[in-house]
């Protein structure tokens, strides 16, 4: 298969190329228990035959059970649950599928309201009886209250389920006493702390239908899921069975793997070019041939950035080109948002530079190329953002760029990391006792608990419901424990981990709205002086409001960014797990991590030189998480190198164990924190932290504990295989410190690591 010809142009670059041929489908016939006036509406739109996996996920739904389709993108999975939805509906038209005087429903969860509502888009034309509405944030009351006394099929989020929906169960009792299908879409999404409130969400949600006499069947999907039946039963709590092999055909795919070359050192620091200008360059060669592309980047001011890099190159090409490159991401209101998935959908954008907001199955049939800048965090990320492009059954390309990152780095030239190994397993903990407790009272506000309802949550659901009683938040009668307060019980759970509502941005000369930023970054990002890009333009923040969520800005033309600066402490609450390797000692366990904003760093934007620091004044933050960590003997440390340098080395092994532990649980270095001491309070000894970034944790460090000598191997031969002298931002050098990077030893890390490493097992 030929290389395509703008990645033949930067063929120097190209570390690793992979064609993926065409594959051919499977048929199977339509099942004769299907309607003939379903199977109609899907003939005419060319499904006449069933793929093998769509005619086996159909018959296990037949039988009664609860169903997840693992199979790739674009191979047709939505019409497996389109097609049980619409039979249910069907037969409720007729009669036969009526449960006493209950009409049938269906529920459609995906994460995000894009996807809702583009879900909603591809939901078959003319169906007789079928009354679909969304049910998200952009409504209006009028649009609520039509679906909550009409439509027969919803289409939602986790979030209106929580907030919305089950604490008002009996205002959608219609909806609720029907339910036949619900379908759980782009289910691997579901992991970390957002993965298990939604699985307790699901929990109370399976309560409340069978307090209405209602049993539905669940459908979920995902191309990219890893032990799609376990992690799907652990999602919903009761059995699932598992669609695994894809018998649909597949457009030839090439993917290749990116490296920026090496420039000048900067500061000290060698780096190479930014993965940033590199995919620019790369968007800009594409889209003047005609190749409509997306590219994911990990920020959104990457993705402004980028998007805006882009158009200043093409203008100087053809001025026409200029205006069809824009970006998308979070924060953005909803008809910014709408307008942009139409544009890009008629193909009146060729380029579109986008944060992971469009990484789920949003129909944008017609790409041809997919760059990601950086590893997303996930394998299963990767091949989801790479699967957006040849949906139209047409060849495709994807890239990934490596950052100028440790894991980036080890990943371009071990390729086979990502193209030779299976997803990651979805990790997250329903039991977390953070995100338990908030579910337990919410469920009891909506029916009181009984001591029957404790199995769906799991075992520390007893000792949940004693401490909420304990807390008077609780109170127990004869029918169950009650809730006690006028406030709701749904407010306790902050499902999106955003610790807190969304901080207002707005334009102090207009009042307008100009965006959104989750509370849990906005001290870093919004903070008084802070540089904040939105569509392209940028606003200098006048003021910050932290205690009412609010910030001015003022359109600004400035040549500098600015980047925050925290200082950061981890207590040791309690120690749950322990392993001792000679002189050193990996455990596992309870930490509470202390962090405050100090001051921020102004940056030169064409040179990225620090040109200037100002301090902040801002609240400390006290997060209660999990953390693993190891230590090594004092005697043996110092035996290794001078003290002085062992704060350096401690912390360069930190940066890079971080970097590297996204490889090994489902995270990304944006989901964790650390901190690295030569001797800390609490152990006595030398001691490198890496932590959860919510609240009780959310099965990332713990699965680090479970994989430390692989993680920690992999980690130093990152570190010893750099081909930078001191340090760079390929090994020890991050780019989310907030200690400005300061101090690193590079070839320390790598002695402490080996010492660490020495009576570690195989």
């Amino acid at each position: 298969m030929p290389l395509h010809p703008v990645l033949a142009r930067h063929a120097e670059r190209l570390v690793h190329v992979q064609h993926h041929p065409a594959i051919e489908p499977v048929v199977e016939p339509w099942p004769e228990w299907i309607d003939p006036e379903v199977r109609e509406l899907f003939a005419a739109e060319g499904a006449d035959v069933l793929w093998g996996h769509q005619a086996e996920a159909l018959a296990a739904l037949h039988d009664r059970r609860h169903v997840v389709v693992a199979t790739g993108t674009a191979s047709g999975k939505s019409l497996v649950y389109q097609a049980a939805a619409l039979q249910a509906l069907r037969e409720g038209r007729g009669g036969s599928g009526l449960s006493g005087a209950r009409r049938p429903s269906v529920l459609y969860l995906a994460p995000t309201k894009a996807l809702a509502a583009d879900q909603l888009r591809r939901l078959p034309t003319g169906v007789p009886g079928l009354r679909p509405a969304t049910v998200d944030g952009d409504n209006s009351r009028e649009e609520r209250a039509w679906a909550r006394d009409h439509a027969n099929w919803v289409l939602a989020n986790p979030d209106i389920l929580h907030r919305t929906i089950l604490p008002q169960h009996d205002r959608w009792a219609r909806l609720l006493a029907g339910l036949r299908v619900v379908v759980i879409d782009e289910c691997h999404h579901y992991r970390g702390v957002f993965g298990a409130h939604v699985a307790l969400i699901l929990r109370r949600l399976r309560r409340i239908c069978a307090h209405y006499g209602a049993d539905p069947l669940f459908v979920l999907s995902s191309a990219t899921v890893a032990e799609p039946a376990a992690s799907a039963q652990r999602l919903i709590g009761a059995p699932v069975t598992a669609v695994t092999e894809d018998a649909s055909p597949h457009a030839a795919r090439t993917v290749a793997f990116w490296q920026p070359p090496l420039q000048a050192a900067r500061d000290g620091v060698e780096v190479r070019r930014s993965a940033g200008s590199e995919a620019s360059d790369l968007l800009t060669d594409f889209v003047v041939g005609g190749t409509r592309t997306l590219v994911f980047v990990r920020s959104r001011r990457g993705a402004e950035q980028l998007a805006m890099g882009t158009s200043r190159a093409l203008a100087e090409v053809d001025p026409e080109l200029a205006g069809r490159v824009a970006t998308y991401r979070g924060g953005y209101l909803p008809e910014e948002r709408r307008e942009l998935e139409a544009r890009l959908r008629s193909g009146d954008l060729l380029g579109l530079a986008s944060t992971n907001a469009l990484e789920l199955g949003i129909d944008i049939a017609g790409l041809d190329a997919v760059v990601t800048v950086g590893f997303p965090g996930t394998r299963a990320a990767l091949w989801q953002q790479w699967g957006r492009a040849g949906r139209a059954g047409v060849d495709s390309v994807g890239v990934m760029i490596a950052r100028d990152d440790p894991l980036d780095s080890y990943l371009v030239h071990h390729p086979e990391a990502v193209l030779g190994a299976p997803v990651e397993a979805t990790v997250f903990d329903p039991e977390n006792p953070y995100v338990l407790g908030p579910h337990l009272a919410a469920a009891a506000q909506e029916l009181p608990l009984t001591e029957a309802d404790f199995g769906p949550f799991g075992p520390r659901a007893t000792e949940g419901v004693a401490a909420l009683e304990a807390a008077g938040m609780l109170r127990r009668r004869a029918a169950g424990w009650f809730w006690t307060s006028r406030e709701r019980a749904a407010d306790l759970a902050d499902i999106r981990s955003a610790g807190g509502h969304p901080v207002q941005i707005v334009e102090g000369t207009t009042g307008r709205l100009v965006g959104t930023v989750d509370a849990g970054s906005a001290d870093a990002e919004v903070h008084e002086g802070a540089i904040y890009v939105h569509r392209g333009e940028d606003h200098l923040v006048e003021s910050y409001d932290p205690d009412h969520g609010a910030a001015v800005v003022r359109r600004a033309d400035v040549h500098h960014t600015t980047s925050a600066r925290s200082a950061t402490a981890v207590t040791v609450v309690e120690e749950r797990r322990r392993v001792t390797w000679g002189p050193a000692t990996v455990a596992f366990g309870d930490v509470e991590v202390a962090s405050q904003v100090i001051g921020y760093q102004i940056r030169d934007r064409s040179t990225g030189r620090v040109i200037g620091e100002e301090p902040l004044d801002l609240p400390e933050r006290t997060l209660p998480t999990a953390a693993v960590w190891w230590t090594l003997d004092t005697d043996v440390a110092t035996g290794l190198m001078d003290p002085e340098a062992l704060p350096g080395a401690a912390h360069a092994a930190e940066h890079a164990a971080i970097g590297i532990l996204p490889l090994l649980a489902t995270c990304d270095r944006w989901d964790i924190g650390g901190l690295s001491t030569a001797l800390h309070p609490d152990t006595g000894k030398l001691t490198v932290f890496v932590h959860d970034g919510h609240a009780g944790g959310a099965g990332f460090a713990e699965r680090g504990y479970e994989q430390m000598a692989t993680w920690l191997r992999m980690t130093r031969h990152t570190i010893a295989e750099c081909s930078c002298r001191d340090g760079c931002p390929s090994c020890v050098v991050s780019p989310k410190c907030g200690n400005g990077n300061h101090p690193l030893d590079k070839a320390g890390a790598v002695l402490l690591l080996d010492a660490v490493l020495a009576s570690a097992p195989a």
